[in-house]
């Protein structure tokens, strides 16, 4: 029904407007009590064999929302009755923020993929609590995923992060640190050595200063070299961080099937979709030997069916995030994934 009705409907909209489109009518759809049940019973896979323990979290099924699809926190109980195990709010930041202009977010059909550069584009981290204040369904765990406002330079960017983890703290049920889109400048170098170190230890002594510490996990891009990947390794084991998700969006534009002239024309902006599953299982792969199987990996980038999702488990994730996939494949896609899944357990 996806693919023959709604996705040629959907797709003659911009994307931006779409999404917001698509997110309206579902919460409108699922505020009608026998529709939300008959929603809950499709999509859901109800089986104790997908349940996860994970850093101390059970997560009904390995399936979750990637972050940037729910920024605000404006969707979640809705995206819950797709049969999601786990959701992924943000990238939030301390201060309410535009984003960059539109249009923003774009569609490449040819290679079933987006690209965006959304800057961020948020409510500030107070609306995101205020919404997460009035409780979440049971059973669903939400992760939150904080960053750093544009004009905030990089030398104060800690600040910004642990004004966001101080907020959320008492809310979400793990935080993810993104230094890793390309659509806020510099944000990236923070991947570098030095500066994550101090950042993530900041943010781990805020943490172990609780009386129940939260799994914190670091977002890494697809772009890092070995090299890179070797310090994230060591990074990840002297702060003692819950571990990592690979990957985010990429910069590069390499063997697609949509014309350099239409590539060129969008410009700049992060790449996701199925041009990035085999990198992304690639440093899945990396991180998971080089580690010794030590490090716990959530695993996104350009799943789209089953096999994909069962590819990155393979390499060496334990959990796995959709987004762009859903774009393409609708909202069965979580379902089709954990029945995949299940098969694999016969």
């Amino acid at each position: 029904m996806y693919k023959i009705i709604l996705k040629p409907f959907l797709f003659l909209f911009s994307p931006e407007r779409a999404h917001h489109l698509t997110l309206v009518l579902l919460k409108m759809m699922l505020s009608i009590p026998l529709i939300n049940t008959a929603f809950c019973n499709w999509y859901r896979v109800r089986d104790a064999r997908l349940e996860r323990e994970v850093f101390g979290l059970r997560f009904p099924n390995p399936v979750g929302l990637a972050a940037g699809f729910d920024k605000d926190g404006k969707h979640f109980r809705a995206m819950s009755a797709l049969g999601f195990g786990f959701i992924e709010l943000g990238t939030v930041t301390p201060k309410p923020q535009d984003g960059n202009p539109q249009p923003r977010l774009f569609r490449l059909p040819e290679d079933e993929a987006l690209i965006n550069r959304m800057g961020f584009n948020n409510e500030g981290v107070k609306a995101l609590v205020d919404r997460l204040k009035t409780g979440k369904p049971k059973d669903l765990i939400i992760g939150g995923n904080i960053g750093k406002n544009k004009v905030t330079p990089n030398e104060e960017a800690i600040s910004d992060y642990t004004i966001c983890f101080e907020a959320l703290f008492p809310y979400v049920d793990y935080f993810v640190v993104n230094v890793s889109s390309p659509n806020t400048p510099n944000l990236r170098a923070l991947q570098d050595k030095e500066p994550l170190t101090a950042l993530l230890t900041t943010l781990q002594n805020k943490n172990w200063s609780q009386s129940a510490p939260k799994p914190i996990l670091l977002k890494i891009a697809p772009d890092l070299t070995d090299s890179q990947l070797d310090d994230i390794i060591e990074i990840v084991t002297q702060t003692g961080i819950a571990g990592v998700i690979a990957t985010n969006t990429t910069i590069s534009r390499a063997d697609l099937q949509t014309s350099q002239e239409t590539v060129e024309t969008i410009g700049a902006g992060g790449l996701s979709g199925a041009p990035v599953r085999e990198r992304s299982t690639e440093v899945i792969r990396y991180l998971h030997q080089k580690s010794g199987g030590k490090i716990i990996i959530i695993g996104v980038g350009g799943i789209a069916s089953a096999e994909d999702a069962l590819e990155k488990l393979e390499a060496g994730a334990t959990l796995v995030q959709v987004y762009s996939g859903m774009v393409y494949e609708g909202p069965g896609l979580v379902k089709r994934i954990n029945r995949g899944i299940l098969k694999t357990q016969e």
